[in-house]
């Protein structure tokens, strides 16, 4: 009666199992669901008019946070020399024409973060779905180097 027992039941090894879940995506890189829902133009439109807010659309937090924190410096530094800029031709210091300079610099500055952050976005909602698992490995005996890129054929 046991010989029969054990004969019916399944063995360890020829038991199912089912298939183990997808790995999560990694944390620090993007979603590539997530990621695909912001368009590159609209990526575009959101950095150009607050930087940093298309890189926090696409699952970029660290480069968000350098875009917002560099306006932040940039739009205090702007607005700290206008008002020695104001106070100097107050006064009727020489240095006004420099103060004047500095300004100009700052706000120029203010700029070019609106339109690298743009672009940054842009370029990033292009490439949202690039393979993550890129490997790129020195071979022996040094000057050449393999690039391993996985392909995927739907």
């Amino acid at each position: 009666m046991l010989a029969l027992t054990l004969a019916a039941a399944p063995l360890q090894a020829q038991r199912a199992e089912a298939p183990p879940p997808p790995p999560a995506s990694l944390p620090g890189l993007p979603d590539s669901a997530a990621a695909r829902t912001l368009s590159p133009g609209n990526a575009l439109w959101r950095s150009l008019l607050l930087p940093g807010w298309g890189q926090s659309r696409l699952n970029r937090k660290l480069t968000a946070g350098i875009f917002v924190a560099w306006e932040g410096v940039t739009l205090g530094m702007s607005i700290k020399t206008r008002h020695e800029l104001a106070y100097l031709r107050r006064t009727g210091s020489g240095r006004a024409n420099d103060k004047r300079q500095e300004h100009e610099d700052w706000l120029v500055l203010l700029a070019f973060n609106h339109l690298f952050a743009g672009l940054e976005a842009y370029v990033s909602a292009h490439l949202a779905d690039f393979p993550g698992d890129l490997r790129l490995r020195a071979l022996p005996g040094g000057g050449a180097a393999t690039v391993s890129v996985p392909v995927r054929v739907r």
